[in-house]
């Protein structure tokens, strides 16, 4: 075993667990954040997106060694605390667009969609179609065009 320190929703949290393991494991069955799904575990369906230091990261694919003791890792229990609120904007435009049937992505397309928003905003522009077709997020219900529309609607009020 080895011990592993992280930022996780604003929390610095200290884990011990064998090298290799993956930081979605760590994140679910170590330290009970069951936000970020298991779907696949090799970073195709990204039901686990979650946020490292604010980009959009699959941790299933994540080695929990790669994370450093500075990393922040912000899952979508967390997202709401990054503006101070009850829920984020983005969660607010999932509920206002219905967008949830199952609801065992929504989490992480919420989290893909906030990075996309901050992303493009650092490049000083707003989301376009083909940002909105770059988002590789499974949705099995397939509510993609309610999935756009809450992006759009949280784009404008994040």
């Amino acid at each position: 075993m080895s011990s592993h320190t992280f930022v996780l929703n604003g929390e610095k949290v200290t884990v011990d667990v064998e090298p290799g393991v993956r930081l979605l494991w760590v994140l679910r069955d170590v330290l009970g954040v069951t936000g970020p799904k298991y779907g696949c575990g090799i970073n195709v369906c990204k039901a686990c997106t979650s946020h490292l230091n604010g980009k959009a990261v699959n941790p299933c694919s994540v080695p929990v060694e790669k994370i450093s003791e500075d990393d922040e890792i912000t899952t979508i229990e967390g997202l709401a605390d990054t503006v101070d609120a009850d829920l984020h904007p983005m969660q607010e435009a999932w509920i206002e667009h219905d967008v949830a049937q199952c609801g065992y992505c929504q989490p992480g397309q919420i989290m893909a969609a906030v990075a996309l928003v901050r992303k493009v905003r650092r490049e000083g522009r707003a989301i376009s179609e083909a940002d909105l077709d770059g988002i590789r997020n499974i949705c099995r219900c397939g509510t993609y065009t309610r999935i756009r529309e809450a992006i759009r609607s949280g784009e404008q009020n994040m």
